[in-house]
This record gives structure tokens, C-alpha cells and sequence, in this order.
């Protein structure tokens, strides 16, 4: 015998799973970002999340994927576990797409006439090729170049699977190929074969592959074929149980979910259908299965499953909890958690998270501030404490969101994700340095208050015009950076030019109160740090601002905006200056 056939198997193989994954990436890709954050956001119930997680997969072509993120979303705290199964038995209905997608290259033109060969698979791949090609060679824009390598990817996919057809060839006459077929319409084994296989190729598409191929040598019959798919729905669990390796309690309970689903959908369904069949005998049984009844059994098995378990989610979240119970040293989760290792493969749900970690970042450094400021009037210990504690909150936040957002760099991001995390990280170490200069204003209060410096009137009066603009400066930054608005960012670099004024203009009058002797050196040393932290503050929501002002332009150069925007004062600048200098005169 010759092991050529061998090699072109493995080569088939190969091509089938680099078209799959091409194809995939590309469906991803054009589809954008939006469709992993609207399965977060929209799977408010079970059935919601069944369709939802249908239309995800159906386009991602990876149930696996789906519930591997979806056990992100668990582990993180995002999503319950009683979303997570809706979502989770839509994959499961999804994934299904493929298998009719590989059906397809069963198609040939059927007849004699010149124009029916129009229709075969080999001539539709042929021009898929052609057109993706060109696309991915000449395409300008992104969406172009994508949907190139939709089209080269199918192509790809296609000709493996005619590869492995072909490959087939040879076991048609093979008598053991012919026994081993024939052992695999016991229910038993060839559902165990069918998970065996799947756990190790780690894809159910591709194991529902194989099979189309393997039924063209005609030796496959329908009742071999419906045990290896829904044991190839078992298999399928394998990543998904890997994903949650590392995971929280809950994490875990959502990936056993995926196992748990399918596993009591082969229990409940394979004897009914055997029962049923040994007094209906359903004659497709015994025909010979194809590329069509074999994507068929596998669509109508999930959905069956699906439709059959979906009103016992409430049973299922209880079972899982049961199984995989709460430990001790289990946290409650936080807003950090957000930041899922998962989400990486997603980079658009990545950034998502990254967004609303930093927002949260931006209005605690805002918060603390404030209690800061609330410390020069009324000094408590326990006041001063929560600032302390609350930087240290907020360091970690840069900690781990300066790692994670480096790590989304690493990926593939089109041009508007690359410029948002771009904007992330210009701002992440203001927003920081906001909270740093709050603990600085708290230590200066703690000063004043233990070695009870009592400050002039005047002086008073100053301190407490002098923080409302910088509460002012802070607030309007951090809005404007998680609305995302740029006419509220306009507002900032006028407002920091008062606040320098202003900051100039005390440091005189103080001076001059040291001079006169109703001010001491103490009192000085006091004011004089306080002003410089204020000033500072001013300074890093400017940087915030111009981040957002010209990141939005697909430019950042902040110190040429700068010197633009002093240099020629447009009317809106000095109407927002005007505005602010008589605001906050002294």
C-alpha cells in the first residue's frame, strides 16, 4: 500500500484547519469589535443569550471561542452564571454553521453542459481565490483586506477538504475501515471515538470535517454518523475546560457548563432516539451518510438539546454550583477583575474593559481629591486614612492597566483601536499622579492640623478659591475623558492658564504676608506646597485634555498644540479664559 494517500491527508488536514482559522479571523475582523461586547452587554436572559450566542458563533466559527470568553466574562464578574448557560447552549447551535459550510464542497455541476460546471465547488473556490487575492494584494482599506482573507480562507478550507475527500479514497475498499465503521453504530463506542477525537483536535468543526470527508468513501452509514457527532459535541469541551484553568470558582463553574450541557443532551437524547428507532426503524439509518445529512444530524442534535434543556437554566446554575462549590479564600469581584487574560484574543472587548477600568481609575483619583481638599477644612484621622488607603487602591490600577493595555499592543488592532489605546496610555499616569498630589494635600493637612497652624483669613479665603478651581479643571477632565468629549476638553487649557495666574498671583500675596509678619516661615512652607500641588494637578489634566484633543486628530504632539494654542488664542480660548478669570479673581 502506498502511503502517499497518507501525506495528502495530512496535507488536506492542514489546509482545512489554516482555512478555517483564516476565515474566522476575517469574519471576526469584519464584523469588528462590537460583536463580543454586545454578547456581554445584551444577555439579560436565557433566551436572549441562546440567540445571541447562536449569531456570535455562527460568525466567529468557534463555539469553543464563545465560551471561552464567556468564562471570561464569569471569571471576572460581568456576567452570572445563568447568562453564561444561555449564551453557552447558543454556541452549541452556531458552531453548527460550519459543518454547512463544509457541505458545500460536496457541490459539483451536475450534467453534461458546458455551463454547469459554473456550479461546482472547485470553480466557485477557484474565483474566491482570485477575487480574495487581489483583494488582500491592492485593498487600501482594512474592511477590503479582511474580507480578502474571508474569501482566501474559504478557498483554502474548501480545497482541503477536497484534498481529505480524495485522500479517502483508498479505505473504500478496506475491510477493516469497513468493520471499523460498522462497530461505531454501537451507541457506546462511537460516541466515546467521537469525543476522543474531538478532545484532541480540540474543535468540533474540524472533527465534523473529517467526517464529510470520511463519507465519501460510502462506508459511513447515518447511525455511525449521529453517535460520532454527538460524541464530537462532547469533545468539543476540552478547550473550553482548559480555558478556565487559573480561573476564580465561578470561572469554573461556567466552563464545566459546555461539558455538563452536552453531556446530559447525548444522556437524555440517545436512548430516546434508540428506543424510538427499534420500533419505528427509521430507514435513513442505514443509508449511507453524506456531506449534507451529517451538517443535518449535528444542527438538529444541538438545537434539540438546546430546546429541550433551555427551561432548566435555573437547575443547570444550581447543579454547577453543586459540583464546583465556594471556597473560603474566594474574593468578591473587583473592578480590576475586568481585566480578563481571556479578553486578549478579543482585543475590541480587551479595550472595552480597559475603558471602563480607567473611567473607574479617573473618578477615584477625582474623588480623592476632593477628600483631600475636605481635609484642609475639616481634619479627621479616619478621613485621612481613606486617602491613604485609596492612593494605594489607585496605584494598582496603573500597575495592572499599564501591563495589560502593553499587552494589547501586542495584537493585531485596526486604526481606531490603536489610537484609543493610545489615548489610554498617555493618561493613565496623569490620572495617577491626580491621586499622588491628593495624598500630598492630605499630608499637608494632616501637617497643619497636628501642629495647629492657623492660617490668616486672607490666606484662607485664597485656599478655598484656589481648590474650587482645581475641582473645577478635575472634574471637567475626567468627564470629558469617559464621555469622550472633546468640546468639554477645550474648556481645560484656559481654565489650567487661570489656575497658573492664580497659583502666580497667591504666591505674591503670600510673600507679602510673611514680610508684613502675619504669616511665619511654617505658614509659608505650607502654602507655598500646597500651591505647587494645585498647579501640578492643573498641569495633568491639560495633558489629559490634549491627549484627547489630538489623539482624536490621528496626531499627538502635545507640546506644538500648546504652543499653537498661546501662541494664536482663538475667540473660543479667550471667551473660556475671560470666563474662568472672573470666576475665580481674588
Amino acid at each position: 500500500m502506498s502511503i502517499t494517500p497518507v501525506f495528502q491527508l495530512i496535507t488536506g488536514l492542514a489546509m482545512f484547519l489554516f482555512g478555517m482559522n483564516a476565515m474566522g479571523d476575517g469574519l471576526k475582523k469584519v464584523a469588528g469589535s462590537k460583536l463580543e461586547t454586545i454578547l456581554w452587554k445584551l444577555s439579560s436572559t436565557p433566551t436572549r443569550g441562546v440567540l445571541l450566542g447562536t449569531g456570535v458563533t455562527a460568525v466567529i466559527q468557534s463555539s469553543s471561542a464563545t465560551s471561552c470568553m464567556v468564562v471570561g466574562f464569569v471569571n471576572s464578574g460581568m456576567m452570572t452564571i445563568a447568562q453564561a448557560i444561555g449564551i453557552i447552549m447558543g454556541a452549541n447551535i452556531g458552531t453548527t454553521a460550519t459543518g454547512w459550510i463544509l457541505s458545500l464542497s460536496a457541490v459539483e455541476g451536475q450534467g453534461d453542459a458546458f455551463w454547469t460546471q459554473f456550479l461546482s465547488t472547485t470553480f466557485i473556490s477557484a474565483i474566491f481565490a482570485l477575487v480574495g487575492t487581489l483583494f488582500m494584494m491592492f485593498a487600501k482599506k482594512n474592511v477590503y483586506k479582511h474580507t480578502g482573507g474571508i474569501l482566501l480562507g474559504f478557498a483554502v478550507l474548501m480545497s482541503g477538504m477536497k484534498m481529505m475527500s480524495g485522500a479517502m479514497g483508498f479505505l473504500e475498499d478496506s475491510p477493516i475501515f469497513a468493520d471499523m465503521m460498522t462497530t461505531m453504530s454501537n451507541p457506546f463506542l462511537g460516541i466515546l471515538v467521537g469525543t476522543v477525537i474531538t478532545a484532541i483536535l480540540q474543535s468540533a468543526s474540524a472533527s465534523i470535517g473529517i467526517l464529510q470527508s470520511l463519507a465519501v468513501t460510502g462506508l459511513v452509514n447515518n447511525d455511525a454518523a449521529i453517535y460520532l457527532i454527538i460524541g464530537m459535541c462532547i469533545g468539543a469541551s476540552m478547550p473550553v475546560l482548559l480555558s478556565a484553568i487559573g480561573a476564580t470558582t465561578n470561572g469554573k463553574r461556567a466552563s464545566i457548563i459546555y461539558l455538563i450541557f452536552n453531556s446530559v443532551g447525548a444522556i437524555i437524547l440517545t436512548p430516546v432516539f434508540y428506543i424510538i428507532n427499534e420500533f419505528v426503524h427509521f430507514g435513513f439509518m442505514d443509508i449511507p451518510a453524506d456531506a449534507f445529512s451529517i451538517a443535518m444530524i449535528n444542527t438538529v442534535f444541538n438545537t434539540a438539546a438546546t430546546l429541550l434543556l433551555l427551561p432548566f437554566v435555573k437547575q443547570f446554575d444550581r447543579l454547577v454550583c453543586a459540583l464546583i462549590r465556594d471556597k473560603k479564600t474566594d474574593k468578591k469581584a473587583g473592578e480590576l477583575d475586568r481585566l480578563e487574560e481571556r479578553f486578549l484574543t478579543h482585543p475590541g472587548l480587551a479595550i472595552e474593559q480597559s475603558r471602563a477600568v480607567l473611567c473607574s481609575m479617573a473618578e477615584q483619583s477625582h474623588q480623592n481629591l476632593i477628600e483631600a481638599f475636605g481635609l484642609m477644612k475639616n481634619y479627621s484621622e479616619e478621613a485621612y486614612n481613606k486617602v491613604v488607603a485609596d492612593e494605594g487602591e489607585i496605584d494598582k490600577y496603573e500597575d495592572k492597566l499599564g501591563t495589560y493595555l502593553v499587552k494589547i499592543t501586542g495584537k493585531e488592532l485596526n486604526k481606531e483601536q490603536s489610537r484609543e489605546v493610545s489615548k489610554f496610555l498617555h493618561t493613565i499616569g496623569d490620572f495617577e499622579r491626580i491621586s499622588d498630589h491628593a495624598l500630598t494635600i492630605a499630608d499637608a493637612a494632616k501637617e497643619i492640623n497636628e501642629k495647629q497652624i492657623s492660617f490668616s483669613h486672607a490666606a484662607q479665603e485664597e485656599i478655598s478659591k484656589l481648590s474650587a478651581a482645581v475641582a473645577e479643571i478635575v472634574d471637567i477632565s475626567v468627564k470629558a475623558f469617559i464621555n469622550n468629549d472633546n468640546d468639554l476638553a477645550h474648556r481645560v487649557e484656559p481654565l489650567e492658564e487661570t489656575i497658573d495666574m492664580l497659583c502666580d498671583e497667591l504666591k505674591l500675596r503670600h510673600i507679602s504676608r510673611v514680610q508684613n509678619g502675619n504669616c511665619t516661615l511654617t505658614h509659608g512652607f505650607v502654602f507655598s506646597d500646597y500651591i505647587t500641588n494645585c498647579e501640578r494637578i492643573a498641569d495633568h489634566c491639560s495633558n489629559i485634555a490634549v491627549a484627547l484633543i489630538e489623539l482624536d486628530m490621528d496626531e499627538f504632539e502635545a507640546h506644538a498644540y500648546l504652543s499653537t494654542l498661546k501662541e494664536h488664542k482663538s475667540m473660543l480660548f479667550n471667551t473660556y479664559f475671560e470666563e474662568y478669570k472672573n470666576k475665580y479673581s481674588v
